[in-house]
């Protein structure tokens, strides 16, 4: 892998002045309280979500809010200047900073190494955990005497979801602190604090730029411009003996403390030294310590905290490392959110969305994942007994769920209207789902039935002998009506079942079937299923959401909004898929044999963390050759998909 002399994750100067290679690179680092900095190697936003602080903004609904976009840094040397950021404008770049950058890696802290000359430049990014506060560390590494350095803040102030344009709303006047100043440029957004530890000069002149691109928006089917604010620049000197420190904070500063806590938060920092600390590293991304809550942000840069991706993710992301305390306040914190029976899918504590079948279905499997790490059955009924023998009986009565949800006389769970989409195959384009799913679909009720098991085993231990009666002898019956219901003449499982029959399509859902810990299906189903899982859909990126054979398959994830979202689950390649794919194999064919395709499975994804997202796994790949990379940089549910597989295999 890494000599002694290189860092686990780096790109150097070949691949840093290649432009193209370098924008398609992409890191992330969060404060674990939901904020994040995101952007490329070359230090250039490709993205309107790209951001040097990106907080979430109670005020406005605790959405993500762009504050700085980036920094432009100039350095001086005897006389002359040098630009090192980089700006994409329409049809050019400019500056062109990334031609003096040497070497980048995201060891530690993302540090970047620039060269100009006989002047050697490294300068370190850290957002310190739980903080609203972003600290740069400028080092000489080799200068024969002082350089100067001007760095002007370009400020956005806005949704990370939408785009700033030049405005006369903006108050661009500043208030002097400290070896410093504070700005806000909209009435209920934050005040930011912009210092630096050694003496400096502010000069005040504010102006817009405009027409600033972001070109994966544009390939995405967006707007892609925007007009940012740089309310002036601020000068230093750079001396080898002394590092400057650039601090941008909502509060304000002690100047002199700030190069302490710079080495006091760098120590904090996990070791990325291997496959195995990077992906551990990434999986702490996701965390969002609120303070009263834990939340698990769903994917970077634009996703936030989704129900159902937390609970597949939550044991991947926290058991494996022995977090245990972390999933409990995160499991915790989402069912105090709990409404009738079911779980918030989408939207924050403030305006949570419940159209989701499969979470509260979920929230057994997570419970159980727990149950099977700690051994700690009677907490965790202590804990969720609760909320789980509400779930269970509102599902066993089956009556005045909402959405067409329903469990019918057969024991099976029946679940859909037009216009919406209740599992994770939830695409809707103008105002219809891309994979209708109405009726009974086979992950909906393979988790249904693993609940049923999983709940009479949990009254066994707790003596719960109203609820054991209640459930009798319906796993039995539901897994007869499971097989007589969704195993096709082929052998394989039908997706959906619904008045017009049995639908052929060959989708991955089936495989929850044999991955669960209580499958419904007998050994002889079990083997054909996974056997046409492997055939049609397997990957060691992950499973395809639909077989190639299949005239409605799409290879390819891009294109506008529309045209990816026909796409989403027709076909692209979901990394998540993959856990409950080896733990099928697992079951059908041995230890060994899914340690084999778990270690071929690792081996993939540790390429693909060099690759774009670096350090960090993505959320989806075409699934066509050579499954290029899409969605968001890092997916909460793809690292904890790796993580099970790193846990358990290796």
């Amino acid at each position: 892998m890494n000599t002694p002399h290189e860092d686990y994750i780096h790109l150097t100067q070949p691949e840093l002045v290649n432009l193209a290679q370098a924008l398609g690179c992409e890191f992330l680092s969060t404060n674990h309280s939901g904020g994040y900095m995101c952007t490329t190697a070359a230090l250039c936003n490709t993205r309107k979500y790209h951001g040097l602080m990106v907080l979430p903004l109670e005020h406005f609904g605790g959405e993500r809010h762009v504050l700085l976009s980036t920094l432009d840094e100039r350095l001086t040397i005897h006389g002359k200047p040098f630009n090192l950021s980089v700006r994409r404008y329409p049809g050019t770049y400019d500056p062109r900073g990334h031609k003096y950058l040497e070497y980048f890696t995201i060891s530690g802290t993302p540090t970047f190494i620039y060269r100009v000359g006989g002047v050697v430049l490294k300068k370190e990014l850290l957002f310190p955990h739980t903080q609203e506060h972003l600290l740069v560390r400028y080092t000489l590494l080799e200068a024969e005497s002082s350089v100067q350095l001007r760095v002007s803040p370009f400020l956005a102030f806005r949704n990370a979801h939408q785009l700033c344009h030049a405005n006369l709303s903006a108050d661009t006047r500043c208030q002097p602190i400290p070896n410093g100043i504070s700005i806000r440029l909209y009435p209920g957004f934050p005040t930011l604090h912009l210092q630096t530890n050694l003496a400096s000069d502010y000069v005040h002149a504010p102006d817009w730029y405009y027409n600033i691109e972001y070109p994966v928006e544009l390939a995405r089917g967006y707007d892609g411009h925007e007009d940012l604010m740089v309310p002036g620049y601020f000068e230093l000197t750079l001396r080898p003996s002394t590092p400057a420190i650039f601090s941008v904070c909502t509060h304000k500063v002690e100047p002199r403390r700030l190069s302490a806590e710079f080495n006091r938060e760098l120590q904090l920092r996990p070791p990325r030294v291997d496959f195995r600390t990077t992906l551990e590293a990434a999986a702490g991304q996701f965390i969002a310590d609120r303070g009263r809550r834990i939340e698990v942000e769903a994917g970077y840069p634009w996703f936030g905290r989704w129900g159902r991706d937390t609970l597949i993710a939550l044991p991947g992301l926290t058991l494996t490392t022995g977090e245990i305390g972390t999933f409990e306040r995160a499991l915790t914190s989402l069912l105090s959110e709990a409404k009738d029976g079911f779980l918030p899918n989408m939207g924050g504590a403030a305006n949570p969305a419940f159209n989701s079948v499969d979470a509260p279905l979920w929230l057994f499997a997570t419970v159980q994942a727990y149950c099977t790490a700690t051994g700690e059955h009677q907490r965790a009924w202590e804990l969720w007994g609760k909320q789980l023998r509400a779930i269970l009986e509102k599902f066993l009565r089956g009556t005045g769920l909402p959405y067409g949800i329903r469990r019918d006389a057969n024991g099976l769970i029946w679940a859909g209207e037009r216009g919406y989409a209740l599992t994770w195959m939830d695409a809707i384009v103008h105002g219809e789902a891309v994979t209708p799913r109405i009726g009974y679909p086979v992950e909906i009720n393979a988790l249904w039935y693993n609940a049923l098991c999983f709940m009479r085993e949990m009254c066994e231990r707790m003596a719960s002998r109203q609820l054991l009666k209640l459930l009798a002898n319906e796993p039995e019956r539901v897994a007869e009506s499971f097989c007589n219901t969704f195993v096709l003449p082929q052998g394989y499982l039908s997706d959906v079942v619904d008045e017009a029959g049995l639908h052929t399509s060959i989708r991955p859902n089936q495989i929850l079937a044999v991955s669960l810990p209580y499958s419904p299906l007998p050994p002889t189903i079990q083997i054909q299923v996974l056997a046409t899982c492997e055939q049609d859909l397997y990957t060691p990126l992950g499973l395809r959401t639909l077989s190639p054979k299949n005239p409605a398959y799409h290879g390819r994830y891009e294109g506008s909004e529309p045209e990816r979202d026909r796409a989403y689950h027709q076909g692209t390649i979901w990394t998540w898929l993959i856990a409950p794919y080896v733990a099928a194999v697992e079951r059908v064919r041995g230890k060994e044999e899914a340690s084999r395709i778990a270690h071929e499975v690792l081996t993939a994804l540790e390429r693909e963390m060099h690759r774009c997202g670096l350090g960090t796994l993505g959320e989806v790949y075409d699934g066509d050759p050579p499954h290029t990379p899409g969605g968001s940089i890092a997916q909460a549910w793809s690292v904890a998909a790796a993580m099970e597989l790193m846990g358990k295999y290796m």
